[in-house]
């Protein structure tokens, strides 16, 4: 079963990270272009919380449906239900190493599809694409981070 692992550090509290990453925004904020979010339903993040969405790459709509689990303050999972992933969770573990600093940890568990949707993924999801992907959401991740806090400057990592 592949997986993928990234790491980064953010100039921001545990507090403000995960306040971050519950706002229903989010998703669309950290979705790299070209791929375009369309949002269906979006839940607050919570215990069990759903997000229905559809994924545009191109002319392709990669439907989703995520359920969040193992909500805490210092991340949680959220599990592809329905999806073009035979197997899709992705863990956010955020950790704290000041008051104004946290390390976002991102885990990917993932499986391919048979036939042509595992054709799809294995192209979407390979190795390169995953690492553009979250050298993106770390760069939106800083910039929102800043514009909300007013604070200058960014933190080394990855």
């Amino acid at each position: 079963m592949p997986v993928f692992d990234y790491r980064f550090t953010v100039r921001a509290s545990l507090a403000a990270v995960r306040d971050f990453h519950r706002d229903t925004s989010a998703l669309r904020r950290l979705t790299p272009p070209p791929t375009i979010v369309q949002l269906h339903s979006v839940e607050p993040l919570g215990e069990g919380s759903v997000s229905r969405f559809t994924l545009w790459v191109g002319p392709l709509p990669l439907h989703w449906t995520a359920i969040h689990r193992n909500v805490t303050d210092r991340g949680f999972t959220d599990v592809q239900q329905e999806g073009p992933a035979a197997k899709w969770e992705h863990t956010h573990t955020f950790v704290p190493l000041t008051s104004d600093s946290t390390e976002i940890r991102e885990h990917i568990e993932y499986e391919h599809r048979p036939g042509p949707w595992g054709i799809v993924t294995r192209l979407l999801f390979s190795k390169p694409n995953l690492y553009f992907m979250f050298s993106y959401r770390m760069v939106a991740t800083r910039w929102y981070l800043w514009r909300q806090s007013g604070q200058p400057g960014r933190t080394a990592g990855a």
